[in-house]
């Protein structure tokens, strides 16, 4: 299936930053911050989560390939791309 979909950063309430992909993002956040059933253990223990980017992705590949690309960066990185 192709759709939008988005590629995401996180700032957790402990300071970290995790990154995600979701079709609905909208959706994915309220799980995140465990409003719905369906969040990452990751995150589970470091609410609440707040958005700090996100960009969009034509499918689930793509998205994917973005979301491994922006793992492999340092935080510094990160933190500058979301600044952009």
């Amino acid at each position: 299936m192709t759709g939008d979909w988005s590629v995401y950063i996180l700032r957790c309430a402990d300071g970290s930053l995790y990154t995600g992909v979701a079709r609905d993002l909208q959706r994915r956040l309220l799980q995140h911050n465990g409003q719905l059933a369906g969040g990452p253990r990751y995150t589970s223990g470091r609410r609440p989560v707040q958005l700090l980017w996100s960009a969009a992705a034509p499918d689930r590949s793509a998205a994917q390939q973005r979301e491994a690309a922006i793992k492999k960066l340092d935080r510094s990185a990160k933190l500058r791309l979301v600044d952009q």
